[in-house]
């Protein structure tokens, strides 16, 4: 019974190698962890049949092996009647030859009961390493699965985001800051013209007053002042 054959087929690359090649990585894995369940309960229940056949065979012998004492008991007893009387010798020693044949006949049995005994011991032992083996491969595979998992919906996210993020041109970004940058600097330039044109319009009267610090309004005030005699 092979079964590790779908073991050797899923463990054969790690995990890593396992999402770069297939094309479904996790109903993969999935799929091989129930297969190694179902391999693991056809070990159980032959693991249970082999072990109840070992123990109704050992128990078997042990019966057995009563059995071929209490015969040679018996012989020894036919022989202590008839040393005392109690019956014939002949009769005696042939009922005795009997029973050690029957206890001859038990021992064989109980000698070849032991030797199948040992044989299912044998077999027993050996679907005891294989369960363990399955129970460890099930239990890894478990946790790489959800490590497995894990790393998919990280990395659908990350898709996404970056899926998002490459839908932003750089480029684009960049020209609207320069045209933002140049938009500036234009109303600033508009703004000083303003403010030179603002100067351009003053007289050469009222740069005069102003180098001076007069104006029309103060020489009229102090004229009033002079006509009034203040």
């Amino acid at each position: 019974m092979n079964i590790f054959k779908r073991i050797f087929r899923i463990g054969q690359a790690e995990i890593h190698s396992v999402v770069e090649k297939m094309e479904d990585p996790i109903k993969m894995t999935e799929q091989g962890i129930r297969e190694m369940r179902e391999d693991l309960d056809q070990s159980l229940e032959a693991y249970a049949k082999v072990k109840a056949l070992q123990i109704r065979t050992a128990n078997n012998a042990d019966k057995k092996a009563e059995e071929a004492k209490e015969f040679e008991g018996k012989a020894m007893l036919l022989l202590q009647k008839a040393q005392k009387g109690e019956l014939e010798m002949d009769k005696a020693e042939s009922l005795a030859k009997e029973a050690l044949m029957l206890k001859k006949q038990l021992s064989e049995e109980v000698e070849e009961l032991r030797k199948q005994a040992e044989v299912h011991e044998n077999s027993v032992q050996e679907l005891q390493k294989n369960i363990d083996v399955l129970k460890h491969n099930v239990h890894k595979w478990e946790n790489e699965l959800s490590t497995l998992k894990a790393r998919v919906k990280v990395s659908k996210a990350t898709k996404e985001v970056n899926k998002q993020m490459a839908r932003i041109d750089s480029n684009s970004t960049i020209s609207m800051l320069e045209r933002m940058k140049e938009k500036v600097e234009e109303d600033e330039a508009l703004s000083q013209a303003y403010g030179s044109m603002a100067l351009g319009n003053k007289s050469k009267v009222d740069e005069i007053e102003e180098a001076l610090g007069t104006n029309s309004v103060d020489l009229d005030l102090e004229n009033l002042k002079k006509q009034l005699g203040i």
